[in-house]
């Protein structure tokens, strides 16, 4: 049932057939519908979730009204407020279901339990995190220092599997700028 999961656990550290066990019964499945919401500003963060099949985003309203997606997931990638996740304060995000999405969660409640029954699962999420900090220390390096059509080549060039499976306004506020810009871009090519 959670076999993607532990093939993805597998590439940073070898869980046994008992620790998957034990990780198994800490962990739930949930489907979402697209444009389904998992998590809206004002709620507290109660789970970090594993794509399974589809396409979530994370992303918040900035004082234009625009969404601005900060983050995306697909197949074999986690997603969270990770901030509000780790603090349990009320977020000023939303995660949202791109497509049609399957995900496998660990709650916050069972979040301790499973690091403390499964200590060297702190450093699959270590690294795991470390990614995530990464692409985005990246990221923002490019919204700072490429124009609008270096980022969205380079993005083509590195995912084009977002650029196929994401609406155009999402991968639009996720590199910076308007749909209507994107068209331009995708008219010119």
């Amino acid at each position: 049932m959670y076999s993607a999961l532990y093939n993805h656990i597998n590439k940073f550290i070898d869980l046994s057939s008992d620790e998957q066990e034990i990780l198994a019964s800490l962990l739930k499945s949930f489907s979402f519908k697209k444009k389904a919401y998992l998590h809206e500003v004002g709620d507290i963060c109660r789970a970090n979730y594993f794509v399974i099949k589809g396409c979530l985003r994370l992303y918040f309203v900035d004082i234009k009204g625009a969404e601005q997606t900060t983050q995306f997931a697909i197949e074999n990638w986690w997603i969270s407020d990770l901030t509000n996740f780790i603090f349990q304060k009320p977020s000023d995000f939303y995660i949202q279901a791109a497509e049609q999405t399957e995900v496998i969660a660990i709650e916050y409640r069972h979040y301790d339990e499973m690091l403390a029954k499964i200590p060297k699962l702190e450093k699959y999420f270590r690294s795991i995190y470390q990614k995530l900090h990464q692409a985005s220390q990246i990221r923002i390096k490019y919204l700072y220092s490429q124009t609008a059509e270096e980022r969205y080549t380079n993005f083509n060039k590195l995912f084009p599997e977002f650029v196929q499976r994401v609406p155009q306004y999402m991968l639009a506020s996720y590199l910076g700028f308007t749909p209507e810009f994107l068209s331009k871009i995708r008219a010119k090519k």
